[in-house]
């Protein structure tokens, strides 16, 4: 049986990104349930938290693209919730787009990042090793 690379994730990383899970799931309840203070604080752990998780994990281009789309998911996410909360989700911005419709930016470029890892980054680079 050949020898395979490994990718092991350190136990403080890990136990970080499992509150992470936490923080995310209490920001997306307190959405469901119209919790404004709790949903609003929430952001602040939940993308601080994504922000470090792919910080520290700079070293494979594979895990920046994919922390950094969920980065920008998050940050999509999060100010989708508030235009709800603060009631400006439904004021027109231009033609049939409302102030909701902003999300899309964020969306797209986590897209765009994983496009770039996937359909030019990973082929340009098949012999280094990483995680996905």
């Amino acid at each position: 049986m050949a020898q395979e690379d490994n990718y092991q994730i350190p136990l403080r990383f890990r136990k970080m990104e499992n509150l992470h899970i936490v923080f995310w799931l209490l920001k997306d309840i307190s959405w469901c349930m119209v919790w404004r203070p709790l949903g609003i604080a929430m952001i602040f752990p939940t993308l601080i938290i994504a922000i470090v998780i792919t910080w520290r994990n700079r070293e494979y281009m594979s895990e920046i693209c994919h922390n950094a789309a969920i980065v920008f998911w998050i940050s999509a996410n999060a100010y989708w919730m508030v235009s709800e909360f603060l009631h400006f989700d439904a004021l027109p911005l231009w033609g049939d787009y409302t102030f909701k419709h902003i999300a899309i930016l964020p969306f797209v470029i986590g897209i765009l990042l994983l496009g770039y890892y996937y359909l030019v980054w990973k082929p340009m680079n098949k012999e280094k090793v990483e995680t996905m």
